[in-house]
């Protein structure tokens, strides 16, 4: 436990400790899970309230009674017949996306696997798999990274209000798109949105729009965002690794296994944050009640009190999904399975089509993507091997 004076925040860091912190969400509370790092200025909250922009709890920031009946609707969307019907998807999916970065290397000698493949494939799924319609994925995505900057990252009042824009036509369109559906008899029910509509609080009562978008908001981003930032950093993992790349395709389940070894060390979301709902003792040390914990997932997988040589990529680790990068819990990921299957198949995709390339010398030093609670790279550039 170290509490920073800068941030007011208290780093929770060991493995055992944030275990403990996820586990009880009555005396740790969600709620300030999606609260903006940076003070938000009167100019970019008028944009906001234009917008009619809020995010009342519904997910990773319900700690209410209609938490449970919410993340049952979106259980059913990502549960395992859902993920093993969506390979299919997702392998098509991926071979497109590789068909246009092979012609980009096989004219120019190299591409940019995250623009062109990492950041587009899991929006792509996702808006399959959740029936999204009436918008483009290089629409969402651009949405999705502004609300990431705008509440996770500190950017200067400038650029504050140029992203507050982006959230606002976000959560514009989200608004539209679930009323639609609760206006509209002939919205399927199998689509996520619609559903939303249809549900039912414990009191009876039908969730309310703002509510319904506030999933929508949460949904939207962790399906796709993070899982972009996950599939480009075991992209860039892989290539780094001597020896690993001619074996992802015949090894079989070795994918996964380099996939859950980069959840252990480098997760795309590397903080999250819960708030005391009363005094307690963690770690031996006392904290009032409202203390703001940050709790470092990130870090917890190098943890030596859980993992042998941490600092080791070992893909068949014996306890490797013992790591906490999609949280533990009642809050833990609900979409967990999906990524995981995703980035595998991102994964042997590339390996099995691209065989003879290689990290370009500018890949070795990309563009990272450094918010509070997000890390990943923001450019995974390939090259052919000479005489390839």
């Amino acid at each position: 436990m170290h509490h920073d004076e800068a941030t007011g925040l208290w780093l929770v860091s060991r493995h055992q400790d944030i275990r403990r912190v996820l586990s009880d969400p009555s005396v740790f509370l969600p709620d300030n899970a999606q609260h903006a790092v940076a003070p938000l200025p009167v100019a970019v909250l008028r944009t906001l309230a234009k917008a009619r922009f809020s995010l009342p709890p519904a997910l990773a920031n319900n700690g209410t009674g209609s938490h449970a009946g919410l993340r049952r609707l979106v259980n059913r969307f990502f549960n395992a017949r859902r993920v093993a019907a969506a390979v299919p998807v997702i392998e098509r999916c991926a071979e497109e996306l590789l068909d246009a970065a092979r012609a980009g290397i096989d004219a120019d000698g190299r591409a940019d696997l995250f623009a062109s493949y990492a950041q587009v494939l899991p929006c792509r799924v996702l808006m399959e798999l959740l029936g999204v319609r009436g918008v483009t994925p290089d629409t969402l995505i651009r949405w999705s990274d502004a609300s990431l900057e705008l509440f996770w990252g500190r950017p200067a009042a400038e650029r504050q209000l140029e992203l507050a824009g982006l959230v606002g036509e976000f959560h514009r369109w989200l608004t539209d798109t679930v009323r639609g559906a609760a206006s509209s008899p002939g919205v399927s029910p199998d689509s996520f949105v619609g559903a939303l509509a249809r549900h039912r609080l414990p009191d009876g009562e039908p969730l309310d729009t703002a509510t319904a978008v506030s999933a929508c908001f949460f949904i939207f981003i962790a399906g796709q965002s993070t899982t972009g930032q996950l599939i480009a950093t075991v992209l860039r993992r892989a290539l780094c690794e001597p020896g690993l790349w001619p074996r992802l395709v015949p090894e079989a389940g070795l994918a996964e296994d380099w996939v859950e070894e980069v959840l252990r060390r480098e997760p795309p979301v590397t903080t999250w944050r819960r708030v005391t709902a009363r005094p307690v003792e963690l770690a031996g040390t006392r904290l009032p009640a409202g203390a703001q914990l940050l709790l470092m997932l990130m870090g917890s997988g190098s943890d030596p009190a859980v993992f042998a040589d941490p600092e080791r990529m070992c893909p068949h680790r014996a306890n490797v999904r013992h790591h906490l990068a999609f949280g533990a819990g009642r809050h833990r990921c609900p979409g967990a399975s999906l990524a995981r299957t995703e980035a595998a198949i991102a994964l042997r995709a590339v390996a099995r089509r691209l065989p003879q390339i290689r990290l370009a010398p500018e890949g070795a030093r990309p563009q990272m993507l450094g918010l509070l609670s997000f890390r990943a790279p923001l450019d995974v550039m390939v090259e052919r091997q000479p005489g390839c």
